[in-house]
């Protein structure tokens, strides 16, 4: 755990909004490489690497995705001030108040505050009232740019990424509180599970190709590079926490079903006895306005059985947060599952 804690709090660190991805892709390909593992980037630029199995007929494919909720500069206002365009979906409340960075096509970085429109609670009393919208949301820069030509100046343009500060700390009590959980928690634990695959030598029944994609948040991470001897294709993602849900901040969520519809019977049967099996504190989950790469890859047509598992994340995609504690029980439901037979049924 001290392992995955470590590398999430520097994944949390290092930006990578859908779109802008490469600088933590080539971070993960040196953690692959310093396991021993030879790794590929896709052309849509995902990891793939594959720890080897006894069986090579048929295939374990784990996924998570790198790829973070962010923004774009949609428009440079007069006033020197940025609009921005969503990269993700998010509520614009969310983000109001935000430190965030402008990175430049000339390779500058521009710190900054995503705030309200008249702002000012002694010259707008309508604040409260305001709703928050693309038309009123802005980027105030943290550098002299009062007039648009002042911006452009600096080096801004449109379709420049904006990065949002993830604002990442665990706390004594074992909270992990930061942007971006979704779904950087996950791709550590993925991470925590090569080094104990590796470390400890255990052998594996079946390969497991492990894909970390990098266009979830768009909807088409998953969906291609997909080995053809895959049988299960498990999607590693956060559990979603909110009213009329089991999932806590200290479980691993199991999804029966999501907005795409339901997931493999047998796989998420499989799951769940390997998890009480285990003794782990687990929660079995419908989510009603998710997809996964699992679920956008059996879109597309894969034949595989399809499950998702995560951590239980609250508050997902604004300021979220989660529990070691639901790090440790996802990372030992995968353990036992990557040693476990194939759902044949």
């Amino acid at each position: 755990m001290e392992y995955i804690q470590t590398l999430l709090l520097e994944l949390l660190k290092t930006p990578s909004p859908t779109g802008d991805t490469k600088t933590i892709i080539r971070r993960l390909t040196e953690e692959v490489s310093s396991f021993g593992i030879t790794s590929t980037t896709s052309r849509k630029g995902a990891l793939l690497f594959t720890v080897p199995g006894e069986d090579a007929s048929k295939a374990r494919l784990l996924t998570g995705h790198v790829d973070t909720l962010g923004g774009m500069v949609k428009e440079i206002l007069p006033s020197g001030r940025l609009r921005l365009t969503q990269v993700g979906g998010y509520a614009w409340n969310t983000i109001e108040g935000e430190y965030c960075e402008v990175h430049t096509e000339s390779g500058q970085t521009i710190t900054g505050t995503v705030i309200l429109h008249n702002t000012a609670v002694h010259v707008n009393r309508e604040i409260g009232k305001t709703e928050r919208t693309q038309d009123n949301i802005e980027v105030v820069l943290d550098a002299k740019s009062d007039t648009k030509k002042e911006a452009e100046a600096l080096g801004v343009s449109v379709g420049d990424f904006v990065y949002f500060d993830a604002r990442s700390t665990i706390t004594p009590s074992g909270y992990i509180k930061s942007r971006h959980l979704d779904d950087k928690a996950s791709v550590a634990i993925l991470f925590g599970l090569l080094r104990e695959i590796q470390q400890k030598s255990i052998k594996l029944p079946h390969p497991v190709h492990f894909l970390i994609s990098n266009n979830e948040e768009i909807g088409y991470g998953g969906n291609s590079n997909i080995p053809p001897e895959t049988w299960e294709y498990l999607a590693v993602d956060m559990g979603a926490i909110g009213d009329g849900q089991t999932t806590s901040e200290s479980c691993v969520s199991i999804c029966a079903k999501d907005s795409s519809g339901p997931y493999h019977l047998g796989l998420r049967r499989h799951l769940v006895s390997l998890a009480e099996q285990a003794g782990l504190t687990y929660a079995v989950d419908v989510y009603p306005y998710y997809n996964s790469d699992a679920s956008m890859a059996m879109r597309a047509g894969v034949d595989v059985k399809h499950g998702l598992i995560g951590p239980g994340v609250a508050n997902s995609h604004a300021y979220e947060r989660t529990h070691v504690a639901a790090l440790d029980n996802t990372f030992k439901l995968l353990l036992a599952y990557v040693q476990s037979p194939l759902v044949m049924e």
